[in-house]
Order: structure tokens, then C-alpha cells, then sequence
């Protein structure tokens, strides 16, 4: 491995930053929320039982440890490439970071075509004599084109348009967390419905992908006025909101549905536990807000795994046709992995994929953190704060894969055999074309050796 790089100096003014502090928490929360609560709420309950509050806690407290991480690498070195910088800074050049950038860029697909589906379901609750069984599948493949024009219009619009959605997203959760809970009946709360430690671990992971998206507000540094203050703040602040809005929300719907109503309710719990103490008009009112939450999701991934390919492609790890900037400015891996996003919408059955993409994530961010540990002088990141953020995606990882193996078998051996083909590919495209991974720097800056 190389030794980690100095930060790159600049040689010329750059394109105007656009992204502020408000854009950025809105891109973190955008990411976050949408992916856990609405979308695998009752799974996670099936697993973790009325102790499912304990396995959003979980979830929260390793995101708040692993952003550490980001926070730090990002206020050091501002990229449009986030994770992708800080592995090749810590790492090296070499095939595992290469195959890692690979392997979390995959992640993005998948969790983005998450998005889409949720979407999609959502929508068509509002359509219930529509019993097509290509339509679900065509209206999430129109979000996933939809979100990517929006993209093409530039990072200011991202910004913009987060800030609309998170704004409504948040105002109906925070509506329902606070009437839902000062209605609540908290003996179903009671221990007695709790499930075994590991299984409340277990769902702790599968509800890390409900936090993954804070990472994106690393991808998008690059486009920050002040990343050293701006970063640091956009992260530890959507982080703790989304976390609060995460306890305050199931903690409200356990204290209305009993666990078999959960179960039965397991693809919209949020709207029917907001029947029970809203009316009739609860269950539309959380359903709209499903919809503005996947979309906030989808936009703000996109965002971030278009950059994530920016990255790769500029720095070696993808055909450099890639890597010039298409219409508007917007990159060619914008148009990549909004392709790729379609495959899986279109051809994938996504039934696992939260799982999938929690392990992913949860394997990522702990090599993240092993490359902080070889830039720490340059960041003044403390050790055992690393350390922490290792050990705690680790062990959280060891339990999901354990019942992912027992539970879901398929699951576990996709999210195993994607890295030996992520490596593979790395393997085979440097033997191929020669090319070495440079370190990058924000568009507008110079390269380093």
C-alpha cells in the first residue's frame, strides 16, 4: 500500500459552490429517512418484536460512531467522491481499494432501486382496482428517470429540492411521532413482547440501511463553500434528527398495533397505526408521506452514487468514458447508474435487499474507518473513536450475517459474492488497460502523484 497522500492544493478558482449547511442536512436526512421507516418497519418488528425501539437505538448509535469517520476525512479532503476518497487516501492503490469503491457503488444501486420500489408501492395504494403487475414496476422505473432530470439540472437543484421534501417528510413523522405517542397505550410496550438479545441486534442491522444515507453528505463536499464547518455539522445534525424521529415514530406505532397487526399491516404499519388514532384520513396522510420520503431518498442517492461514479471512473477503477461530463454538467456515471438502478427495478425481485444493502453498508463504512486510522495524523481523528466505529459495524455485521445465513440464505450469499466479483472486476480492468488510481481532488482542482 502507498502511504496516505497529502490534501491537494488548488490551481485554479473552480466552479461556485452551491451546496450550504441547510442543502446539506437536507441531503443527509434525504437519504435516511424513507429507507428504514417505510420500507422495512415491519420486518425489523418481526425480528426484534415491541423491543424494535432498541433496534432503532442500535441502528442510530453505530451511524452516529461510523460519522465520525466521515466527518472527519471529509473536512480534510473535500471530494464529490466521499467514501471513494478516503479509501484510496487511506488504502492506497491497489485492488482492494479499488474493489471496495466498486462494492459500495454497487450498494448505492441497490438501495436506490429500494427506494424506487417503495416508492412505487406507496403509490399505488392510492390505486387499488389498478392490478397490472407490470405497473408497480413501471411507475418505479418513472421515479428513477424522474429523479435523475432533476440531477441532470445541477448539484443547487439537488440541494433545492431536498429541502422541499425533508421539510414535508419530516412535519408529517414528527406529526404522527408526537399525536402517536401521546396517544399510546404503553403496555404494548410491555418486555414480555421482546424478542431474544440477537434478535433485537439482528434488527438492529437490518435497520442500519434506514441510516446508511449520511455518508451522501460526504459526497457532496465538493460542492460546499466551507467543508471543514459545513461537513461536520450537515452530519452529526441529520444523523441525531433522523435518530430522534426514528425512536419518537415506533415507539408510536407499537404503542397502537399489537405485533400481529404489525405483521399483517407489514408493508404500510405506519398508515394503519396512524388509522387508529388519526381516522380515516390517517392512512393517507402517513401514505403521502411515504411517498415524499422515498423521493427524498431517491434524489439524494442518486446525487451521491452518480458521484461515487465520478469518482471511480476518474480515478481508474471504470472506462474513462465515464468520466467526461455530459449534458448540463451532469457526470456520464449519473446516466450509468441510473441504468443499472433500472435493471434491478425492472428484473430483481428486492424482497432482501435491506438486508443486503445494511451488511453492505455496515462493511463499507468499517473499512472507511480502517483507512482514518492511517490518515489520523492528518485529520486528528482520535484513535479510539476509530476504533469504536470498527468494532461496532463489525460485531453488528457478524449478527446480521449469521441470521441472514440462517434466515435468508440467498441474501447471505449474494452480499458475499458480490465482493469477490467487485475484486474480480478491479482485477481485471487494471490488467487490462495499466491504469493506476490517482488521487482526485473536487473538480476544478489539481491531481496529486
Amino acid at each position: 500500500m502507498s502511504a496516505p497522500a497529502p490534501a491537494a492544493t488548488p490551481s485554479s478558482p473552480g466552479p461556485k459552490k452551491q451546496i450550504g449547511l441547510f442543502s446539506a442536512i437536507a441531503i443527509g436526512i434525504g437519504g435516511m429517512v424513507g429507507g428504514g421507516v417505510y420500507a422495512i418497519f415491519g420486518t425489523a418488528a418481526g425480528v426484534a418484536g415491541t423491543a424494535l425501539w432498541l433496534s432503532f437505538l442500535l441502528g442510530g448509535l453505530v451511524a452516529l460512531a461510523t460519522s465520525y469517520n466521515y466527518a472527519k476525512l471529509g473536512a480534510r479532503y473535500p471530494t464529490r467522491g466521499g467514501a471513494v476518497e478516503f479509501l484510496v487516501r487511506g488504502l492506497g492503490d491497489g485492488i482492494v481499494s479499488g474493489g471496495l469503491n466498486i462494492y459500495m457503488w454497487v450498494g448505492y444501486v441497490i438501495a436506490l432501486a429500494m427506494y424506487a420500489a417503495g416508492f412505487a408501492g406507496y403509490l399505488m395504494t392510492f390505486f387499488p382496482q389498478a392490478a397490472s403487475p407490470w405497473l408497480p414496476k413501471a411507475v418505479a422505473a418513472g421515479a428513477v428517470l424522474l429523479f435523475a432530470g432533476v440531477n441532470i439540472l445541477g448539484a443547487a437543484s439537488v440541494g433545492r429540492s431536498e429541502l422541499v421534501t425533508v421539510a414535508v417528510n419530516l412535519g408529517v413523522l414528527s406529526i404522527f411521532a408526537v399525536w402517536g405517542c401521546a396517544t399510546a397505550d404503553w403496555d404494548g410496550l410491555s418486555t414480555a413482547g421482546w424478542a431474544p438479545g440477537t434478535g433485537i441486534v439482528f434488527g438492529g442491522g437490518m435497520l442500519f440501511i434506514a441510516y446508511e444515507g449520511f455518508g451522501l453528505v460526504a459526497n457532496a463536499a465538493g460542492d460546499m463553500a466551507d467543508p471543514a464547518r459545513t461537513l461536520p455539522k450537515a452530519l452529526y445534525f441529520s444523523v441525531c434528527s433522523v435518530f430522534v424521529v426514528y425512536l419518537g415514530v415506533s415507539l408510536a406505532v407499537l404503542g397502537h398495533l399489537p405485533l400481529p397487526a404489525i405483521d399483517a399491516a407489514r408493508d404500510y404499519a405506519l398508515s394503519q397505526a396512524a388509522k387508529t388514532f388519526m381516522g380515516g384520513a390517517g392512512f393517507t396522510f402517513i401514505a403521502v408521506g411515504a411517498l415524499f420520503a422515498t423521493a427524498a431518498a431517491l434524489n439524494a442517492t442518486l446525487f451521491g452514487a452518480a458521484n461515487v461514479c465520478y469518482m471511480i471512473a476518474r480515478d481508474g477503477e471504470l472506462p474513462g468514458v465515464f468520466d467526461r461530463m455530459a449534458w448540463k454538467r451532469a457526470p456520464e456515471g449519473l446516466f450509468l447508474t441510473t441504468a443499472l438502478v433500472l435493471v434491478f427495478v425492472l428484473f430483481f425481485d428486492l424482497s432482501s435487499v435491506a438486508m443486503m444493502g445494511s451488511g453492505a453498508f455496515l462493511f463499507i463504512y468499517a473499512a472507511v474507518a480502517a483507512s482514518h486510522l492511517r490518515l489520523r495524523a492528518a485529520t486528528g481523528g482520535r484513535p479510539a473513536l476509530i476504533w469504536l466505529s470498527i468494532a461496532l459495524c463489525l460485531a453488528l455485521l457478524a449478527v446480521l450475517g449469521a441470521n441472514m445465513l440462517e434466515h435468508s440464505p440467498s441474501a447471505f450469499w449474494t452480499m458475499l459474492g458480490l465482493l469477490p466479483v467487485c475484486f474480480g472486476l478491479e482485477w481485471a480492468y487494471r490488467k487490462a488497460t495499466g491504469r493506476l488510481i490517482a488521487v482526485g481532488t473536487a473538480p476544478g482542482l489539481e491531481k496529486t502523484p
